[in-house]
């Protein structure tokens, strides 16, 4: 199948083309042209990051500082300082593959596991909290005797820790927070999301060898056969009704805060033109959840309708966080709660939004066909498909794909966007789901009576907007 033609809001069309693969001419550069690239596009990019900190009257935070930057929410960055952020992400680490030892780089990935367990200690123990007040450190027998754990065993992964510039270590056996650690504070939402992906999920994640291997489980798209069922003995649908799982329910609640804030929740209102929508123009937010995504929205387009559509229990939670922040929308009816399973049921009907995040990652394809179809079945001439999720790229150059990085970086960004690769396996082991790139979420809303309309830039995600496919 051709690819689109792609329209990018901030970007010029590209050409429309039959994919076409390159010899993968960006490989790892080992002549010392390619490893002065490198610097260059390293140099270049910092300069970028100087002068976007600069035009905001900030200088860039060193590592050790705690103070809150102007730039740390992905909805505060420019598209120049987040391209920038992303081109030294990568461009840094092809460099560093490129002229250790391979076998010296593979060793440390096989011992990359220690990272996540010991990002959980801390964040159990809350040492980011007890060194809150204390900018100078704390000598690790005081964290210790905070924390209730061995102060030898403790100050050996703090140490490891700072080593991956996660806290600091100030003087011999004294630690103090640092422009990371201060984020595995207990009330910040990212602690919830570490401690989540670093605990449960981790241990789910253990067993993706025995899933894939195993001839039952290996082909599978069920639930019931993911590597997570074998850690854990039950799907993530039902895992939070365990005793083990409700005492981790609290900071699952708020891992997808922070989730919503490390992926650019707030992107939303300054990615899309709202602004040019009518007085009463509506949005189903389908899957909504509790609907605070829609709640960005309220402030600056107050002519916007919203219906958030998700199970009865999640819709009492929906009603509840509306009515503290935004009681005059429901007193006022310019928001209402209907209750939906999006899998055998069909959306309110004529609305001029449909607005999906990151529902269809959670499904294989034929759950996925499932809730378009039903979508569709509600929409009206006009009406807009929009997917909210993170977009997949190949790793290798293609014409008419996505934003590429400059050669010789990755055409993906490599390391400056590996988490969406990540993310991709973490539905692996959850739900034998997936993440998508462009074409794949293009053939599904085909299937489904939607076509392809533009490709919105939201920073870590995208926003996919279709539109209803005319009838003949």
């Amino acid at each position: 199948m051709p690819l689109p033609r792609f329209n990018f809001r901030r970007q010029s069309n590209t050409k429309k083309s039959e994919p076409m693969s390159k010899p993968n001419s960006q490989a790892l550069p080992s002549n010392p042209e390619g490893l002065t690239s490198l610097v260059n596009i390293i140099s270049d990019a910092v300069k970028v990051v100087i002068s976007e900190y600069g035009q905001a009257g900030h200088a860039v935070p060193s590592l050790e500082s705690t103070a809150p930057g102007p730039f740390d929410a992905p909805e505060d960055m420019s598209l120049a300082l987040s391209k920038a952020v992303r081109t030294i992400e990568a461009a840094c680490a092809q460099l560093s593959y490129a002229v250790a030892s391979p076998g010296h780089i593979l060793a440390n990935k096989s011992y990359g596991y220690y990272e996540p367990a010991a990002l959980l200690v801390v964040c159990n123990a809350k040492v980011a909290d007890v060194l809150a007040e204390k900018p100078d450190g704390m000598h690790i027998s005081e964290i210790a005797k905070a924390t209730g754990l061995d102060q030898n065993k403790l100050g050996r992964v703090l140490r490891m820790l700072a080593t991956r510039h996660c806290f600091r270590e100030v003087s011999p056996d004294i630690f103090a927070n640092n422009r990371l650690s201060i984020k595995l504070q207990s009330k910040d939402p990212v602690a919830g999301l570490v401690g989540h992906m670093t605990d449960e999920v981790h241990k789910g994640a253990v067993f993706l060898n025995e899933a894939l291997s195993d001839s039952k489980t290996g082909p599978s798209l069920s639930v019931a056969d993911t590597s997570f069922v074998r850690g854990h003995g039950c799907s993530p649908f039902d895992y939070y009704e365990t005793p083990e799982g409700k005492l981790r329910l609290d900071r699952f609640s708020q891992a997808m805060i922070g989730w919503g804030a490390v992926t650019g929740k707030g992107m939303l209102p300054k990615v899309y033109p709202w602004g040019a929508c009518q007085p009463g123009t509506t949005i189903c937010d389908v899957g909504g959840g509790n609907g605070h995504i829609m709640l960005d929205l309220v402030s600056p387009f107050p002519q916007l309708k919203f219906v958030i559509q998700d199970t009865p229990a999640v819709l009492e939670q929906a009603k509840e966080l509306w009515g503290k922040e935004r009681p005059d929308f429901v007193q006022k009816s310019l928001v209402s709660f209907q209750p939906l399973d999006f899998f055998k049921e069909t959306p309110v009907a004529s609305c001029d939004y449909y607005y999906l995040r990151h529902v269809l990652h959670d499904w294989p394809d034929a759950e996925c066909i499932k809730v378009l179809n039903n979508v569709h079945k509600a929409v009206k001439p006009g009406s807009k498909l929009l997917l909210h999720e993170l977009v997949l790229q190949h790793v290798v150059r293609q014409d008419g794909a996505l934003d590429q990085a400059p050669e010789p970086l990755l055409p993906n960004y490599g390391m400056g966007r590996v988490r969406l690769y990540q993310q991709d396996m973490n539905m692996l082991n959850l739900f034998n789901s997936k993440e998508r790139t462009l074409q794949e979420f293009i053939v599904m809303g085909e299937q489904c009576g939607f076509v392809f309309e533009k490709l919105w830039d939201a920073g870590e995600s995208a926003i996919i907007e279709f539109v209803v496919k005319e009838s003949k």
